[in-house]
């Protein structure tokens, strides 16, 4: 009864909704306008009253799968440059300005996109908006070496801490090398390399941003507490005169993933416990099996219930920790389930537990009851993301781009509410009777105790 009481008060405070479907609580729907400016830079409007907030969130459709290899790190580059000032805005005025008017921001990439976001009082909404339009047009003027080599310095330092001096942090690269052909854009990290951030030009990196970061190529969501006249007027003002960019022909395919069998791989770190990452290719975002894919990785590692969670973890205690996940973007996608054993334990013994649930899976199904669960799960992460303005401009953004409508969040929600017991069951047998990608990250000096195709590994 609680529970149906919180989420009718989410509902209320989020704004109208509308049932997804006829049992259950219901996912509301994100009241938005869509317009384009001459220039073809995307507006999404979504009002919400209820606190004097509002969010601007601008998305770049650019991410590290738009880079070449040999030129990776180029997006992510960016999120870091973006901040260095630009024509009109001193190097440091932006944060300042920002958090001196009750503000905050931050960008993230992806491979697909680049997004750049804040979060402020709704009195300050045409600072917000005057900021990222003198960053969209005037960028270039600004950006000397002196700055491409500050960002790439602090790029390399967080690609250091991140990944080079983290436990573990280099197994993702090794995977997706592994994984995908090397022609194929999610097969290099979105971070890049050490390599490829050295070699970048000044010409480069300008080339780069020439072609991605214009109006044809963005889009804006402002949500929150803002009167539309008086901001369509801001957008045309401060936006409407920044030039078109080139016309960028994204990529619609991608080359096949093909792993005939089995492959085992062993990286040496400075680690005190082994870990085994196993890898399927599976699907992208939005195809016919990911929904099913993603309440499959719930129902086997997600959560602290989950089957080898509550096997590996607290039955057996052979394990530290186990998760799983179906990792899908906009071009391809892949299925993971990473676990780290507790000390003493060998790597065969915990593969050997965990192939012996993924074939019960695929043999016997899943509960009703864990079918439930994981919906019901993925169903209070939709309200989570709806429960402040920012997370529905990501929403807005998010739908918009990858299946081109921003008014998806229904659509999205049916989709796991409409996976079968059958369905999970066959995207296991399907995907995870598959060969796949093993990688077990050891200590350093101990490659022995890797995994095997006959076994292995002490």
């Amino acid at each position: 009864m609680r529970k149906n009481i919180l989420l009718v008060t989410l509902c209320y405070l989020i704004g109208a909704w509308v049932p997804v479907v006829a049992a259950g609580q219901a996912i509301p729907r994100i009241q938005f306008e869509k317009y384009t400016l001459p220039n073809g830079l995307e507006v999404i409007l979504h009002e919400d009253h209820s606190t004097p907030i509002v969010a601007v969130d601008t998305w770049y459709h650019v991410g590290s799968g738009d880079e070449q290899v040999g030129r990776t790190g180029f997006a992510h580059l960016f999120e870091h440059i973006m901040f260095m000032g630009s024509q009109h805005v001193p190097v440091g005025a932006f944060d300042q300005l920002l958090e001196s008017a009750g503000g905050n921001n931050n960008g993230s990439t992806t491979e697909d996109r680049t997004n750049y976001y804040e979060t402020l009082p709704s009195n300050a909404l045409p600072l917000a908006l005057w900021l990222d339009s003198d960053r969209m047009g005037f960028l270039l003027p600004t950006m000397d070496l002196a700055k491409v080599n500050l960002q790439r310095d602090v790029v390399k330092n967080e690609r250091r801490q991140r990944v080079d001096n983290v436990p573990y942090g280099r197994a993702d690269e090794t995977i997706l090398a592994a994984l995908y052909p090397k022609n194929h854009p999610y097969s290099w990290p979105v971070i890049g390399s050490m390599a490829d951030l050295s070699a970048a030009s000044l010409t480069d990196v300008q080339n780069f941003f020439k072609t991605y970061y214009a109006p044809n190529n963005a889009t804006l969501a402002i949500a929150g507490d803002f009167d539309p006249a008086a901001t369509k007027k801001l957008v045309a003002e401060y936006f409407g005169g920044i030039p078109r960019g080139p016309v960028i022909e994204r990529r619609t395919t991608v080359p096949p993933v093909v792993i005939p069998h089995d492959e085992f791989l062993v990286l040496e770190d400075r680690v005190q416990l082994p870990r085994l990452f196993y890898t399927w290719h599976s699907v992208k975002d939005f195809a016919k099996d990911d929904a099913a894919l993603d309440i499959l990785a719930q129902i086997i590692a997600n959560d602290k219930n989950s089957r080898l969670y509550k096997k590996l973890v607290y039955d057996l205690q052979v394990a530290q920790d186990v998760e799983a996940y179906q990792d899908g973007g906009r071009l391809d996608g892949k299925f993971q389930i990473d676990v780290t054993p507790k000390p003493g334990q060998k790597v065969a013994d915990i593969d050997r537990l965990v192939q012996a649930e993924i074939s019960n899976v695929i043999r016997n199904g899943v509960t009703t009851r864990e079918l439930q669960r994981a919906q019901n799960s993925y169903k209070a992460s939709f309200l989570n993301r709806l429960a402040s303005v920012l997370g529905k401009a990501e929403r807005l953004n998010y739908y918009n781009y990858i299946v081109g409508n921003p008014d998806y969040v229904q659509q999205d929600a049916a989709r796991y509410e409409n996976v079968t017991a059958r369905d999970v069951q066959r995207v296991a047998k399907t995907y995870l009777g598959r060969p796949k990608i093993v990688l077990t990250v050891v200590p350093q000096g101990k490659r022995e105790m890797m995994l095997t195709a006959s076994g292995g590994g002490q």
